[in-house]
């Protein structure tokens, strides 16, 4: 293999599928755990994850979801395409139709409604973790834009 081609390689972008779920004008948020090998340790962030092989980013939301807090989604629907450098952001919304007493955290340190005024302050308090938490940048930014055009 040539070295192009292995710096092309080593530059491939990471595919991943989001989802905005809101409820009375908040945000759930996930608390990503606090690995130093992961994208935004310790933030606030989106649930969702890598979109696997031959998955479409539709099929890749919902199984997230489903993997990371036990909820069926309703049917997600196509905000945006957010690429940067290094990722490809799919990002989708649907309304969280459930009580958080529902859902299973089964990935992440920590989850929460996440109001607009946190989302400018760039940080939520966190109960499990007894401390105020950055929220990741691109998930604060994304939110902003989707509130603003939605609520």
């Amino acid at each position: 293999m040539s070295e192009s081609s292995l710096t092309e390689m080593a530059k491939a972008k990471v595919s991943v599928a989001i989802a905005i779920l809101y409820q009375d004008n908040k945000f759930l948020m996930q608390l990503r755990d606090d690995i130093p090998t992961i994208w935004y340790p310790g933030y606030w962030g989106f649930f969702g994850g890598h979109i696997e092989l031959g998955e479409t980013p539709e099929i890749a939301v919902v199984r997230e979801v489903m993997e990371e807090i036990n909820y069926e989604m309703p049917m997600p629907e196509s905000y945006m395409v957010r690429e940067s450098d290094e990722v490809i952001r799919y990002v989708f919304h649907a309304p969280l139709t459930v009580g958080l007493s529902e859902l299973v955290l089964s990935e992440g340190w920590d989850f929460d409604l996440v109001t607009v005024e946190e989302l400018k302050q760039g940080c939520r308090f966190s109960v499990k973790a007894n401390q105020v938490r950055p929220i990741g940048p691109p998930h604060a930014e994304i939110l902003l834009k989707f509130a603003a055009e939605y609520f």
